[in-house]
């Protein structure tokens, strides 16, 4: 019998995301101008106000102020009706020292591969080859519905002129007994917008073009795969504002944290999550590292052909740098004559998944964060780029060539193959 399977995301003006860019650009600055820096901070925001807090131990000195505004002003949030905005805005500060309780554990050793987790926890990395990027589909489309969305609204805003930077996205598809899809069931865009007098009309034209500009739009970016075009039937049923009205948005309308998207920066609920963020940490928090190492090794299990989809978990304890346990599933679908837990011990042999090992190998220790802090975490085209990072207390400045997405990389399927003879 066919099920039906949703995934949700939201846009980066949604007031969590505006959080978690804040808290990653942050990060960035940080790291930019001392990689070796410690942080685990948050954001808050609300109407008027950003409320920084956390932890860092960092030889730099940033301007926090100055970097949360133009994260804001980047975003779009750039008028005094919208009760949120970049250079009126309250931002209060009240970050502080890393514990040295929690330090202890992560510096000071003799070998830095001894380098222990920031913390305790598990962490998952999961791949299906439903798509090019081999991320679950449903997450994929509700992610590329909101992209193209922030894309006309800051590049063609001719076509949408209503649009306003908070946004959700929601996608259901009916799968058969064996996995694979059949339709998309059912879209839910929900977009902020300019105020009008007409409410009815308005509505009616939000949707007609949601159905006729953005569809159409992210179904073209799909167009290497037929079997996901043919998805696009006629009889999609289409939620578009189903409230009736979305004027007040942002974090005037519903107050941002950091850490509170972890399913939309992962996989949509498929998989599997251990619980932790990622958004303002840096690599030493097992939370993030970890979990972007795990996503690398599943996606590189499945690209190779050892299963369509896999599931992996790693788990650790806070001040040791080896791994608990490394666990792979392949949810009865492996193409190799291996069980699970055969497979996980090659994984193990393959992989350092000690967390400076990892830094080392997925280049972590870069100003990277920002980037991933709205549409998710995986699932990104790896590239490199140049990041220019100055402010009124770096008038100098610096420029930094990363890449970023590193964890998104193919570089272990011929390794993979010769491994498990494929």
């Amino acid at each position: 019998m066919s099920y039906l399977f949703t995934s949700e995301s939201v846009s980066e003006g949604h007031p969590d995301k505006v959080a978690d860019q804040i808290s990653d650009s942050l990060l960035d600055e940080f790291l930019a101008y001392d990689a070796e820096s410690k942080v685990a901070c948050e954001t808050l925001v609300t109407t008027g106000q950003v409320v920084l807090a956390g932890e860092v131990k960092s030889k730099a000195y940033i301007d926090i102020q100055e970097t949360a505004r133009k994260v804001i002003e980047r975003i779009g949030y750039t008028k005094s009706e919208y009760q949120f905005e970049a250079k009126s805005c309250g931002v209060l500060s009240a970050i502080h020292e890393q514990s040295d309780d929690i330090n202890r554990g992560v510096d000071g050793r003799i070998d830095p591969m001894d380098q222990g987790a920031g913390d305790q926890g598990m962490m998952f990395g999961y791949a299906t080859n439903e798509t090019d990027n081999y991320m679950p589909l449903a997450l994929d489309l509700s992610h590329a519905l909101l992209f193209e969305l922030a894309a006309i609204r800051k590049n063609e805003l001719h076509l949408m002129p209503y649009l306003r930077p908070d946004a959700k996205s929601q996608v259901t598809i009916e799968y058969d007994d064996n996995g694979t899809p059949l339709r998309i069931d059912t879209i839910v865009i929900s977009t902020q917008h300019d105020d009008f007098a007409d409410d009815v009309t308005m509505q009616s034209q939000i949707k007609n073009d949601v159905i006729n500009i953005l569809v159409p739009r992210v179904k073209s970016k799909y167009k290497t795969r037929e079997d996901v075009i043919s998805l696009f039937t006629d009889d999609i049923t289409y939620h578009v504002n189903p409230t009736g009205r979305f004027v007040i948005g942002g974090p005037h309308g519903d107050s941002g944290l950091t850490g509170r998207k972890i399913i939309v920066d992962t996989y949509g609920g498929k998989g599997a999550h251990g619980g932790g963020a990622f958004s303002g940490k840096d690599p030493s928090k097992v939370d993030r590292s970890a979990a972007y190492a795990a996503r690398h090794i599943a996606k590189n299990l499945v690209a190779a052909g050892v299963s369509s989809e896999v599931l992996v978990q790693v788990s650790y304890a806070i001040g040791v740098a080896k791994p608990m346990n490394i666990y792979v599933n392949t949810y009865g679908k492996s193409n190799v004559a291996m069980a699970d837990g055969e497979i996980a011990k090659v994984i193990d042999r393959m992989f350092d998944m000690r967390p400076k090992a990892i830094e080392e190998r997925l280049k972590l220790r870069n100003p990277i964060y920002s980037e991933t802090a709205a549409y998710g975490h995986m699932g990104r085209e790896p590239q490199i780029v140049t990041k220019e990072f100055k402010s009124r207390y770096n008038p100098k400045g610096i420029i930094r060539e990363v890449e970023l997405f590193t964890w998104e990389k193919l570089d272990y399927v011929d390794a993979i193959k010769k491994e498990f003879n494929l």
